[in-house]
């Protein structure tokens, strides 16, 4: 894993940096603590800080309030402290302020690196437990909450004139599919136009129980209503099992394309607009939200 190390004594910083090292992992070693938060902040890849608590400008207690609200909930970060200061720093209030766990500098080579396990063994478990929290069990699929976090993320970084849409599908006349054919029937019906929607590459998700929200950076109207056709035209090919024969499947499609100035709850609630006047207008069909109104794709 990448470690980030922060001590700033010279010496210790080698000597620790070489114990880091021969334990198999990529170290980056800082004096000043802005700096090692500054370069945290920017690699995502960094899992892990072991910083002194007798560091500048920031001090030891907060970097590692600093680092614990950069990683949130969302990002799995372990954090270290180191101090000479035995007696006179109580255990509890370092470990309150955001490290993971504490260990006397200068550090036994044996102890560190049992350490260093023990934080990978808790990194892993993180990342599994956030991956799954993100993801819907029924289709591997993002679910709404992973779907958000992760558009508003894509969102943040689009500007003009690169262009983003956004596409909302919704399954229809779900309703008769579970009555007809049962719960199980449904969730087969669902788990199809999932794997439709992951032959796409684009940033989807499932949002509520029949409904999908997918995003296209990259693709303006025009070449986001392709795909949407494509989508449309796939879900309308399926025949899935169920109790009572084959069912058939079709979807309504909104598509809205991002201006400037807006979220991603705009965004989506236009899209969504759209995919309602496609339910309206007769259902498995693509219509596009645009500046002058709604346009019907197919």
């Amino acid at each position: 894993m990448r470690i980030v190390l922060v001590e700033p004594g010279l010496t210790l910083r080698k000597i620790v940096a070489r114990l880091v090292a021969d334990a198999g992992h990529a170290v980056d070693p800082f004096s000043d603590s802005a700096q090692a938060l500054a370069h945290v902040a920017a690699q995502e890849d960094v899992a892990c800080v072991i910083t002194s608590l007798e560091v500048a400008p920031l001090c030891g207690l907060e970097l590692c309030w600093s680092l614990r609200a950069l990683a949130g909930t969302t990002r799995p970060l372990a954090v270290i402290a180191m101090s000479a200061d035995r007696a006179g720093r109580r255990l509890g209030e370092v470990l309150d302020s955001g490290a993971d766990d504490f260990i006397a500098k200068p550090p036994e080579a044996a102890e560190l690196h049992a350490r260093l396990r023990v934080i990978e063994r808790s990194l892993t478990l993180q990342r599994r437990l956030i991956r799954d929290a993100d993801i819907d069990s029924l289709t591997q699929l993002l679910g709404r909450g992973g779907f958000m976090r992760r558009a508003k993320a894509c969102l943040a970084v689009v500007g003009p004139p690169e262009p983003l849409t956004a596409l909302m599908i919704d399954i229809d006349r779900f309703k008769a599919i579970n009555d007809r054919h049962g719960h199980d029937g449904g969730d087969r019906v669902i788990r199809a136009v999932a794997d439709v929607l992951k032959e796409t590459g684009a940033l989807a998700g499932r949002i509520g129980g029949e409904e999908f929200a997918v995003l296209m950076p990259g693709h303006g109207l025009g070449g986001a209503g392709v795909v949407a056709e494509r989508i449309r035209a796939a879900c309308a090919r399926l025949r899935v099992p169920g109790r009572r024969g084959p069912i058939p499947v079709t979807c309504s499609l909104g598509l809205a394309a991002w201006n400037e100035g807006d979220t991603l709850e705009s965004l989506l609630a236009r899209a969504d607009g759209a995919l309602y006047a496609a339910k309206a207008g007769g259902r498995n069909q693509v219509v596009s939200a645009t500046g002058e109104g709604l346009d019907r794709v197919s």
